[in-house]
C-alpha cells in the first residue's frame, strides 16, 4: 500500500512539474510578443508596375483621402484571387458611376507567397492604376493577422473593410455594414456634442467596427459536420468567450468593416499574427469601448481553406497567449 501511494506521489509531482514548466512558457512566450504591435521588418512600399517608380505610402494616422479601402490579405491565391477581385471591381465601378463621390481603393497583401498570387495582384494594378489597386509585398509568410494590420495601417480610406482573398463572402453586403456604422454614429453624434450639426460630421472620426457574421448558418453546419469537428468547434467558442467575453458569435468571419478612428486604436495595438488575431480585435473593442455590430451576411464556403483541425491547436495556443499577455499587464495598449 506504502508503495502505492509512493508512486501516486511521483505521478502528482511529475503533473505539477509538467503544468509548471507549460505555464513557464506561456510566460515566456506572451513576454517576448509583447512588441509584436511595433513589429516591421520593413517598411510598406507601394510600386507602381507601370513606371516602375515607388509610391508615396500612406499611414493611418494620415487624414483619410478615399472614402473606402478593402483590404485583402492573400497568401498563394493565383487561383481564387482574380475570380474575386473582378467581382470586387465591378461591384466598387458600378457604385463610383452612380455616385461620383464614392472613392476607393482596394489594398492586396502578398503574405510571403510562392506561386503566382504577386503576378495576379501587379495584373490589377496595371489594369486599373496604382491609385485605385495597391500590392504590399511582405516578403516571407507572417500570417493572416499581421498581413490584415499591415493593409489597415497603410490605407486611405473613412471605413475600411477587410475580406478574404477567396470571395466568400458578397462584396455587396459591404452596404450591410457601411449602413450599421452609419446609423451608429450618427447616434453616437447626437448623444455626444450637440451643438455639432450634421455639416462638420465626418465617419472617419468615430471609433465604430461592424462583424460579418455567419452565425445564422450554424444550425445548417452543425447537421453536416462530423461530430468531432462540432465537438472541437464548440470548445473554440468556449475558449473565446472565457478570453474575449461575450457579445460576438461568430468572432472568426473574415468580413469586417471598422472606421479610421477604430482602426487606429486596434491595429496599432494588435500583436497576434495569425488566426487568432480576430478574438484580440474583439478583446480590444471592449478595452477602448468600441461599439461591435454583429451582422450577418451571405456566405458561402470556397474549396481551398487553408484552415483544417491542425489550426484549432495553434489558435487556442494563441488565445492563452493573449489572456496571459493582457492580464498581467506584460501586453499593454496604447491609446
Amino acid at each position: 500500500m506504502e508503495s502505492v501511494w509512493m508512486m501516486i506521489d511521483i505521478v502528482v509531482i511529475f503533473v505539477l512539474i509538467a503544468v509548471s514548466g507549460f505555464g513557464f512558457i506561456i510566460f515566456l512566450e506572451a513576454y517576448r510578443r509583447r512588441n509584436n504591435h511595433e513589429h516591421v521588418d520593413a517598411p510598406a512600399i507601394f510600386e507602381d508596375p507601370n513606371s516602375l517608380k515607388e509610391v508615396p505610402c500612406p499611414h493611418i494616422v494620415d487624414p483619410a483621402s478615399k472614402y473606402i479601402s478593402l483590404i485583402i490579405p492573400a497568401f498563394n491565391e493565383e487561383h481564387r484571387l482574380p475570380g474575386a477581385l473582378e467581382e470586387t471591381m465591378n461591384y466598387l465601378q458600378q457604385r463610383a458611376l452612380k455616385d461620383p463621390s464614392f472613392s476607393y481603393e482596394v489594398v492586396i497583401i502578398d503574405d510571403g507567397s510562392v506561386d503566382g498570387t504577386k503576378r495576379v495582384g501587379f495584373d490589377f494594378v496595371r489594369k486599373y492604376t496604382v491609385d485605385i489597386v495597391r500590392v504590399i509585398l511582405l516578403g516571407k509568410n507572417h500570417g493572416k493577422g499581421e498581413a490584415i494590420r499591415k493593409g489597415m495601417l497603410h490605407s486611405r480610406g473613412e471605413l475600411l473593410l477587410m475580406l478574404d482573398a477567396d470571395g466568400a463572402t458578397k462584396v455587396t453586403d459591404l452596404e450591410k455594414l457601411e449602413n450599421q456604422i452609419l446609423s451608429v454614429a450618427k447616434k453616437e453624434l447626437h448623444r455626444g456634442d450637440s451643438s455639432k450639426n450634421d455639416s462638420s460630421f465626418r465617419i472617419a472620426d468615430v471609433p465604430i467596427a461592424a462583424f460579418g457574421s455567419r452565425a445564422h448558418l450554424e444550425e445548417k453546419a452543425l447537421a453536416t459536420r462530423k461530430w468531432y469537428r462540432n465537438f472541437l468547434m464548440k470548445g473554440f467558442h468556449l475558449v473565446v468567450l472565457l478570453a474575449a467575453g461575450p457579445g460576438i458569435r461568430d468572432t472568426q468571419c473574415g468580413f469586417k468593416m471598422f472606421t479610421r478612428a477604430a482602426a487606429r486604436k486596434l491595429f496599432t495595438n494588435v500583436r497576434l499574427k495569425r488566426w487568432c488575431f480576430d478574438v484580440e480585435l474583439v478583446f480590444l473593442c471592449k478595452h477602448f469601448r468600441i461599439p461591435i455590430s454583429e451582422i450577418s451576411v451571405n456566405w458561402t464556403e470556397i474549396p481551398g481553406s487553408k484552415v483544417n483541425l491542425l489550426s484549432i491547436p495553434n489558435m487556442l495556443w494563441e488565445i492563452v497567449l493573449m489572456s496571459v499577455g493582457y492580464r498581467t499587464g506584460m501586453w499593454r495598449i496604447s491609446s
